[in-house]
């Protein structure tokens, strides 16, 4: 019985103690996180609260300390660059400025050579024209030379000159207008005269009083003729496709 007692006591003493105990520990738990809880998160970083509401940089802050010789060499390096970038692009500006101005002056020499040779073209485009009339001009000249001693072959000699002549210039691309038999062209005739005939079609060219030529494929000179006026109507070729086929004008 008396040891019941006894071990009754110590139950009852013991939670007392343990919560004592508990206590304590709270109390020192509780000291230890209110320690740095006090202190400001500003202060911790190096700043101090100001009354205004803003911080002042604290003895340790970064605004006090010196730039690091790494800084300071990174800085150089940045400028160095930028100098660097600025010097290639003052080079390469000078390159183009160089090649326009080159090519400016061979354009302009270029321009200056043209006009001068389209000059000389233009001045001297008929010298192979005239480097085969010398051989006609010889001829004509003998001929002249001989008009007094033998006049038949004057004429001969004339007559081959103009034979002469007329293939250079038709390699050259002189051709002659045609004329006799062929209906009036305005375009390529010109009519100084009419004439009363029955031998041709009216509104027909007759005669040829002065030869007109293309040159190539332009009229450089129309001829000069005499046209045929009061002769039979020229039949259109409808007309005649008609008479063909039905044997009369009916």
């Amino acid at each position: 019985m008396e040891e019941k007692n006894h071990n009754q006591d110590k139950e009852v003493v013991s939670p007392v103690m343990n919560g004592e105990e508990r206590e304590g520990d709270r109390s020192l738990a509780e000291e230890e996180n209110t320690g740095p809880a006090c202190v400001p998160q500003g202060e911790a970083a190096g700043f101090t609260e100001r009354a205004d509401g803003g911080e002042t940089p604290g003895e340790g802050s970064a605004a006090d300390k010196e730039a690091t010789p790494e800084e300071e060499a990174a800085g150089t390096v940045d400028v160095a660059g930028l100098e660097r970038r600025l010097a290639e692009a003052t080079a390469r500006a000078q390159d183009y400025f160089q090649r326009l101005a080159r090519m400016q002056a061979d354009f302009e020499n270029y321009r200056r050579r043209v006009n001068r040779e389209r000059e000389d073209w233009a001045r001297y485009a008929a010298q192979s024209l005239v480097a085969e009339l010398l051989p006609v001009l010889d001829n004509l000249e003998r001929a002249l030379a001989a008009k007094g001693e033998d006049p038949a072959g004057v004429i001969a000699g004339v007559e081959m000159i103009h034979r002469h002549l007329q293939e250079v210039l038709s390699r050259e691309g002189l051709t002659p207008v045609p004329t006799v038999g062929e209906p009036f062209d305005p375009a390529k005739h010109e009519a100084v005269m009419q004439v009363e005939t029955g031998d041709y079609p009216d509104n027909t060219v007759v005669e040829e009083l002065r030869r007109g030529y293309y040159y190539k494929d332009r009229l450089l000179r129309p001829a000069m003729v005499k046209v045929a006026r009061g002769g039979p109507q020229r039949e259109t070729q409808g007309e005649h496709d008609k008479t063909g086929q039905n044997g009369s004008n009916c």
